[in-house]
């Protein structure tokens, strides 16, 4: 059936005027809306390869060498296969052309990626059976935080989890002794930078935080007015959170400085790995080396009252502690810490808040929050 250009609604020559360009741009209307026409009516040539989603080199050549080592068992099938292959990728004129993807091969091939991708995470195999009891259980917890939340973004807790036995029997001078997070760049002492805010924070409310802990301090130290001591003699803490549990009583006793941590972006305050609170250590003290627990957070100093003979050694290098500023550590590294002073020289004081390490994503502490959760 041939088409007339009768049905095209057109206004009569006299309605285009006389100026050329008015004729030119209708002349060129009616050959686009003509060439859409033919387009859309032309039947497909055989051979020519369709403007659809096109298969992957590496995709057909792997989907043919499976179909013709499957089929090797009998020669003459063998035949047959490899024939209908190249029939099937070549055209009516013998030109080779590309074959297109199916909807159902996708599919397939998106499921084995995703299955390729979950099988490190979702292979029980894969954990090892002879780890101890400790990481079977925060295992556990993983398990039921994926089934909850999802599995995205937890490759790297979960490789934590599986190595952590292996990397607690092996000497290193970074050896966290409950989880170690895989790939977090880390170093004894972090710039400012990493957590500028709260450290910027924290230096603006040195002088209420030093005054809180002056009126606390000189109710004296006593197990029954909310004081730790731990290690050595000489030692002793007043916390105001302890393993992510907030201690009421001694935050009253410190409204202001408990404020000044709730304005914190980054403080560890849901989980077992996070702690604030005064620490003070007395003249000829010294704390041997040890390991902090986790390397997914660092410790903020803010020191209060510094004698000049006291040190921290982190990994090696040595620092000292200023009064009214921060020092960010990673204390999963060998550490020690030591005051040489005199007893006129008073005991060292220093206000510390764990914070997230910078390279620890959202949901990854997320995660970390539901596994060390204090009710877990």
């Amino acid at each position: 059936m041939q088409w007339t250009l009768d049905f095209l609604p057109l206004p009569p020559c006299p309605e285009l005027g006389t100026q050329p360009l008015s004729g030119i741009l209708w002349a060129l209307l009616v050959l686009f809306l003509w060439y859409c026409y033919r387009v859309g009516s032309d039947p497909p040539v055989t051979g020519r390869a369709h403007p659809g989603k096109l298969k992957s080199s590496s995709a057909r050549s792997s989907r043919m060498s499976r179909s013709s080592s499957s089929s090797s068992g009998s020669s003459s099938d063998g035949m047959d296969t490899g024939s209908s292959i190249t029939k099937a990728t070549m055209g009516n004129s013998g030109t080779p052309c590309i074959a297109m993807e199916t909807g159902e091969e996708e599919e397939e091939e998106d499921a084995g990626r995703r299955r390729s991708y979950l099988t490190p995470v979702l292979g029980h195999i894969l954990f090892p059976a002879q780890a101890p009891p400790a990481s079977k259980k925060l295992y556990s917890a993983l398990q039921e935080y994926a089934k909850r939340y999802s599995w995205a973004g937890m490759g790297r807790i979960h490789k934590g989890l599986r190595d952590q036995a292996r990397l607690s029997d092996r000497s290193s001078i970074q050896k966290p002794h409950l989880f170690y997070l895989p790939d977090v760049p880390s170093i004894p002492f972090f710039p400012r930078d990493a957590h500028r805010h709260d450290i910027e924070v924290l230096e603006a409310s040195y002088l209420i935080i030093l005054a809180e802990f002056q009126a606390v301090y000189q109710r004296g130290i006593d197990a029954k007015l909310g004081w730790t001591c731990q290690g050595p003699k000489g030692q002793a803490v007043f916390p105001l959170y302890n393993a992510g549990v907030c201690v009421a009583g001694n935050c009253r006793s410190c409204p202001c400085t408990y404020r000044t941590l709730l304005s914190l972006r980054t403080f560890i305050s849901s989980n077992s790995l996070g702690a604030a609170g005064f620490w003070l250590l007395g003249p000829g003290t010294t704390l041997g080396g040890g390991y902090g627990p986790t390397n997914t957070r660092l410790r903020c100093h803010l020191g209060l009252q510094t004698p000049p003979q006291c040190e921290l050694v982190v990994g090696g290098e040595p620092q000292c502690w200023s009064e009214g500023h921060c020092l960010l550590v990673d204390d999963s590294f060998l550490h020690t810490v030591s005051h040489n002073g005199v007893a006129e020289d008073g005991p060292r004081v220093i206000f510390s808040v764990d914070l997230w390490h910078p390279n620890v994503a959202a949901a990854e502490r997320q995660a970390l929050d539901y596994i060390f959760s204090p009710d877990q």
